[in-house]
């Protein structure tokens, strides 16, 4: 069982150093994964409702200082070699695709091929609007999105015609230095998101749930993958409980839903280098350790 980290954007962490800081001891205690949210613009009010909390209120402030998750994800890359760099998840719909192709494709090659592209369509209507994308119709834009990404991260020259995507015979360089199997992860516990991930994903993030919640979506993405021809070895699957009260125990239940990785979010805002070491120590004793063992 791997246990993956969900890193941490405060302004403590201006310059970069508490960041980097993070991820060389992440790496050095056994983390698996780091994990980064994308929000490009927040909002003070808004009608959307975010899906992970009772009231559909985002459970941090407006202000909350969220950074760009590819800038993240390249300064803990400098300074690491083998922990995976992920985005938990980039809002893809909101992007350029073929802006957003060499981005991921440039951190995956100096990397040394560690990125996941975890993916979502998003929650917040508001911030599309404000960003000038259509609402409508963004899952439909996300596939094509991801279709033409893969195009371009595959092929020396590429076309791609769709309804959202239209370019013929570009080159895209550099390559990831998996080409096109840089592994897609989608997030979301809805019907739609499960079948994305067994349609064309190599991976799902599933937030906000305890071990019992996992196993009920997991066995529904292993009956959509048999229905469309795929292995359950097709894909990874990774768990966050988020706000779930779990204890290490818990991990064997994870593990015997079918999770292959959960993803911690216990990380605490840290005010300076001494106190985020003694923090990630103590969850790598609590989690990591035990989770070797599993």
């Amino acid at each position: 069982m791997r246990i993956g980290l969900f890193a941490v954007g405060t302004p403590r962490m201006a310059g970069g150093a508490l960041l980097r800081t993070l991820a060389i001891n992440a790496e050095r205690l056994g983390f698996s994964t780091l994990w980064v949210p994308e929000h490009v613009v927040l909002v003070d009010r808004y009608a959307s409702r975010y899906p992970y909390s009772q009231d559909g209120q985002l459970p941090a402030p407006t202000n909350a200082p969220i950074f760009d998750p590819f800038i993240s994800l390249a300064t803990m890359a400098a300074v690491t070699s083998r922990i995976q760099l992920a985005t938990g998840i980039c809002l893809v719909p909101e992007h350029n695709p073929l802006v957003l192709a060499k981005v991921v494709a440039t951190l995956d090659f100096l990397s040394g091929g560690r990125v996941v592209l975890g993916v979502g369509i998003g929650w917040l209507e508001e911030e599309f609007r404000a960003l000038g994308v259509p609402w409508e119709r963004r899952a439909k834009r996300t596939r094509e999105y991801i279709e033409a990404m893969r195009k371009l991260w595959s092929e020396e020259v590429s076309s791609y015609h769709g309804e959202f995507v239209n370019f013929d015979g570009v080159r895209s360089n550099p390559k990831p230095i998996h080409g096109g199997r840089l592994p897609v992860f989608f997030g979301g516990e809805s019907g739609p998101a499960l079948r994305r991930v067994a349609d064309y994903g190599d991976g799902w993030c599933g937030f906000n749930l305890a071990p019992n919640e996992a196993a009920a979506k997991i066995k529904r993405i292993e009956d959509l993958l048999k229905a469309n021809g795929r292995r359950r070895s097709d894909v990874v699957l990774a768990v966050s409980p988020y706000t779930k009260p779990i204890n290490p125990d818990d991990l064997k239940r994870y593990r015997d839903a079918g999770a292959d990785e959960v993803i911690l979010t216990r990380l605490r805002p840290p005010r300076e280098e001494k106190e985020l070491l003694a923090h990630l120590e103590e969850i790598a004793r609590e989690w990591v350790e035990p989770a070797s063992r599993i």
